[in-house]
């Protein structure tokens, strides 16, 4: 499922196969929420842009249309149109975020909807029953997404319960796979490490995961709050005692500078919604810098959002014409914005990638990991 195909220093150069195809790691995970980039990207879009693995939502997809909508339509790979694989997060990012409208006790959590106040319970056997029928090609583990800084006898706790959280979750697969009417059988499952800022918590609880023989582990609970210095020192912390054969994933992360120093810290995925999300407001990465396409400066300019990328946007517009359409509000600047960003971010692993095959990654690395934060 996973091989480690070379390595400079800690950063690893992989190889990650599944059901639904194969990726070359490291790799970023396109978001799509709601089985869609926001911004008007087609599946058609996603190929061009050089995806591997698209990320959605399982508590946004449970709510609507309704995970057995989708069971019923074919799973989530037919439901959108896409043959690659599908990673769907557990739910349990929303413990942290609608943390007004929520109850967690031992059994699971008890949500407010966020879209009609309707009252939704999700444990670990209801998250893997709703990625179940989805039918995703990676699952995560149901957990809680503590709040950075958090007490360290809380977070204690809570690494604790999604401990026992995960062995649910492990039960309830072994379950759901092995029933007639599963869509996907082989769906895998990947752990999260837990533990705020607490390197003691989070090497503990990483051992203990590591000892289940799961299909990846990842590391959650960070860029929610701490500063960027610890969430780097948690990573260089737990890292040693990830296992060297499996993917390790790095939830929620992030900038593409935080991507160069967790590779080189030897993390293999990333998902953000970072790259459509700042699209949509017009700030775009480049390998010059970053862009804010709305200056005034931009104007009357005739070039392409970055002189170096060959992404449909840069292809064909200007930065002129696409600031004009955002002055416009008209929904095309949106969409080749968030084309040219995640582009880019696939671009980025791309070249990451080479870096690592050709023996340069720490030269890539002090190359990019400042000077893609310019401001053009």
């Amino acid at each position: 499922m996973f091989k480690v195909l070379q390595k400079e220093g800690r950063a690893r150069r992989g190889e990650f196969t599944s059901c639904h195809g194969t990726a070359q790691t490291p790799v970023f995970m396109n978001v799509g929420t709601s089985a869609a980039i926001k911004g008007g990207i087609s599946t058609q879009d996603l190929y061009e842009l050089g995806c591997q693995i698209e990320l959605s939502n399982t508590y946004h997809l449970h709510v609507r249309p309704g995970d057995e909508v989708i069971r019923d339509l074919g799973g989530i790979h037919k439901f959108f149109n896409w043959d690659r694989p599908v990673l769907t997060d557990s739910g349990g990012f929303q413990v942290f975020s609608l943390a007004p409208l929520r109850k967690i006790t031992e059994e699971g959590v008890h949500f407010a909807s966020h879209i009609d106040g309707k009252r939704i319970f999700m444990g670990p056997e209801e998250s893997m029953r709703i990625q179940s029928n989805l039918a995703s090609t990676v699952a995560m583990a149901f957990d809680e997404c503590v709040e950075n800084p958090a007490a360290y006898d809380y977070a204690k706790n809570s690494c604790e319960r999604t401990y026992r959280w995960l062995i649910r979750c492990m039960d309830e697969m072994k379950r759901l796979n092995s029933l007639e009417s599963t869509i996907n059988k082989q769906q895998m499952l990947f752990g999260i490490n837990q533990g705020s800022t607490y390197e003691d918590l989070r090497i503990n609880h990483m051992k203990q995961i590591a000892k289940l023989d799961l299909d990846g582990y990842a590391i959650g609970g960070l860029a929610v709050g701490e500063k960027t210095e610890d969430m780097y020192r948690i990573i260089d912390a737990v890292e040693p005692f990830m296992p060297e054969d499996k993917p390790r994933y790095l939830m929620g992360v992030g900038t593409p500078w935080n991507i160069i120093e967790a590779v080189y810290r030897g993390v293999d995925f990333f998902d953000c919604v970072m790259p459509s999300r700042n699209a949509r407001h017009g700030y775009l990465f480049t390998w010059e810098g970053t862009v804010n396409v709305l200056n005034n400066k931009y104007e009357r300019d005739p070039s392409p959002i970055s002189p170096s990328c060959n992404c449909p946007a840069c292809r064909h517009y200007s930065k002129g014409y696409i600031r004009h359409l955002f002055k416009s509000k008209e929904m095309l600047g949106m969409r080749l914005a968030v084309m040219h960003n995640l582009y880019f971010y696939n671009d980025l692993m791309a070249k990451i990638r080479l870096a690592i095959e050709e023996g340069r990654y720490g030269e890539f690395y002090e190359k990019y990991r400042f000077s893609l934060q310019k401001r053009v």
